[in-house]
């Protein structure tokens, strides 16, 4: 914590004990004799000396045995320094100290122990207070980085598959260099495009989403030429909405790795619309039962972990499966720009 801020918290703790001394010497009827002085004065010593050393370097469970030699030296020095300003100092300055002289060292200790006490028990209740908003502040900015951390991770996570596939396309259409292969390369350079934009919060114009969506079907399309059949639609507004980057392709993608994109009669379907700020979309397909690739399926776990975190409570995630047809559909509350 910033040595400004602990300053802060110090004196206002400070000003609570003093505050408690005040209200005691009042309700005792001592008004401002000189021993209610040098009691603050010892107060303010053992508070300062526990607050600011011996609470942050020994409470700990390892060093309970120096946290307690730490309490007993800052009961030493309370008592002592109330004996030096009440016994030595008001002596020689006022002629009179706040003991009969014939008053034992001993007994001046066993009548002050508890007064040395009070500064520990509110050194101690400030310190907690303090330690536990600064932990807990710790937490929050740990949990955040966490998160953003986790987040950032998760997004590299898109599987490299339709890259592979792409690239060995790319590789294919150079014998020999055609119109496909710039068509190709525009727009995969407009999917890297995207993929590397960024915002502070993570959020992106919901119809780059789209774009970065049509751009990923436009190339598998050329891919299977004239045996690629897929229903997408979208409907509403979608300039003026923002949404967590590459949240929805995952559903496009999984769609095209377990689906059929060549059966004319049972086309991918992918259907998004915005309604307010509710965004839903459906994306259906015919399950391929032929061969298929080994990468890992992250695509659907990686969207649920990203939901959780980022649309906590303003999201709906739903999978049908019959065995025959795959079905999600996907409700969450868009930001706005």
């Amino acid at each position: 914590m910033k040595g400004k801020r602990l300053l802060i918290y110090y004196l206002l703790a400070w000003a609570c004990y003093a505050l408690y001394l005040y209200i005691d010497n009042i309700a005792n009827r001592r008004g401002t004799q000189p021993y209610v002085w040098s009691n603050l004065l010892a107060g303010f010593t053992e508070f300062t000396f526990c607050f600011f050393f011996v609470y942050p370097r020994f409470l700990k469970i390892k060093k309970v045995p120096l946290l307690i030699l730490g309490l007993v030296i800052a009961d030493i020095l309370f008592i002592s320094c109330r004996y030096m300003i009440e016994e030595v100092a008001y002596l020689w300055l006022l002629g009179y100290g706040n003991y009969d002289p014939s008053v034992k060292f001993w007994y001046y200790i066993s009548d002050n122990w508890w007064r040395a006490t009070q500064p520990i028990i509110f050194s101690f209740i400030a310190w907690a207070l303090l330690e536990t908003y600064r932990r807990e502040h710790e937490a929050d900015q740990l949990k955040q980085e966490k998160t953003q951390a986790e987040l950032l991770f998760l997004k590299t996570q898109i599987n490299p598959h339709f890259l592979y596939n792409t690239l060995n396309y790319l590789y294919s259409l150079a014998y020999p260099v055609s119109g496909k292969l710039a068509d190709a390369i525009i727009k995969l350079s407009q999917l890297m495009r995207y993929m590397l934009n960024n915002s502070v919060d993570g959020m992106l114009n919901l119809q780059l989403e789209i774009d970065y969506l049509e751009n990923y079907i436009e190339i598998y399309r050329l891919r299977f030429e004239k045996n690629f059949f897929v229903d997408f639609r979208k409907t509403g507004e979608f300039r003026e909405k923002k949404i967590a980057s590459l949240i929805l392709i995952p559903l496009v993608e999984n769609a095209f790795k377990h689906g059929v994109c060549t059966d004319a009669n049972s086309p991918i379907s992918i259907h998004i619309s915005t309604a307010g700020q509710q965004l839903t979309m459906v994306v259906s397909n015919k399950i391929s039962h032929g061969n298929k690739d080994n990468s890992s399926g992250i695509g659907l776990v990686n969207i649920r972990r990203r939901l959780e975190l980022i649309y906590t409570g303003e999201h709906e995630l739903l999978i049908s499966n019959n065995g025959e047809n795959y079905e999600t559909t996907l409700h969450l509350i868009l930001k706005t720009t």
